[in-house]
């Protein structure tokens, strides 16, 4: 069901409105889609004002699960969107492996020259992606890429976030207003530890299982050979049923985890950055 209308505040509507204002001004666009809440909200805004001159562009790779990627290609179908696909392998990046402190920097870099290169050959005219206002507070070398390119950012100036975005995406009938939130599975890995396609699997398998078992938000985080699960607080004592605890021990242990933990503390977006130290 739809969020009543009287349930979005004022000053949300305002910033809704110059949101869409600011989309009008481009004669086509190509957005950046990961089939999440803030990318799947902007699509549609952008689709909602352009039409068929916007483009999605979704990158496949092994730090893209699956499903993400199918949800993706399901999306633009049923809203029949223009949808490009590339083919983005960020652990060929030289040092992406070695997963330093400016990971995410590589990675958007290397997306977006891609994205801004197809652009290029098909003149569309400016290059979108879906970062927040919520966004701003933490450690995101991604941003500094994206504005070293010229990435628009229409959430973030707009001055929405990521709460008012589940609101006005529940407004517009989208599945994804209560989609938990996601990021690359690259991001499981503490700074520092490699990076491999086969640890990469390890994650989305045992993330996939907990999904499966109704668990809300999940984070799988990688250590060595340590599966270090997070869950929203009011679901871990979900973790300790007898037949839950059985079922993710046995399938986390085939899947090639040494040992199981769960994280007390609960689901923290950007966790893995408390490892970092200054310069």
């Amino acid at each position: 069901m739809n969020t009543p209308f009287e349930q979005i505040s004022g000053e949300t509507e305002k910033k809704y409105q110059s949101l869409l204002t600011d989309l009008k001004l481009y004669p086509s666009l190509a957005v950046a889609f990961s089939a999440g809440v803030d990318s799947t909200f902007l699509l549609n805004c952008a689709h909602n004002v352009l039409g068929d001159r916007v483009t999605a562009f979704t990158a496949a790779s092994c730090s893209f699960p699956e499903r993400e990627l199918q949800d993706a290609k399901k999306f633009c179908n049923d809203k029949k969107i223009r949808h490009i696909i590339l083919n983005s392998e960020e652990l060929n990046i030289p040092g992406f492996c070695d997963n330093p402190k400016n990971r995410c920097y590589l990675c958007k870099h290397e997306l977006f020259e891609k994205i801004r290169a197809v652009c290029q050959q098909q003149g569309i005219q400016a290059i979108a992606e879906g970062s927040n206002s919520d966004d701003n507070g933490d450690y995101r070398p991604g941003l500094k890429a994206i504005a070293e390119l010229g990435i628009l950012s229409p959430l973030r100036h707009a001055n929405l976030c990521k709460e008012e975005i589940r609101l006005l995406s529940r407004r517009q009938g989208l599945s994804t207003w209560n989609k938990q939130s996601f990021a690359c599975l690259s991001s499981r890995f503490v700074y520092g530890e490699k990076i491999t396609p086969e640890r990469l699997k390890m994650v989305e398998q045992a993330e996939q299982l907990l999904l499966n078992l109704e668990f809300h938000q999940v984070r799988v985080r990688i250590h060595g050979m340590t599966a270090r699960i997070e869950v929203n607080k009011d679901e871990i004592i979900k973790i300790f049923t007898p037949l839950i605890r059985d079922a993710i021990s046995a399938e986390f242990h085939q899947i090639g985890f040494t040992f199981v933990t769960v994280d007390i503390d609960g689901y923290k977006t950007g966790s893995r950055n408390k490892t970092l130290t200054a310069d």
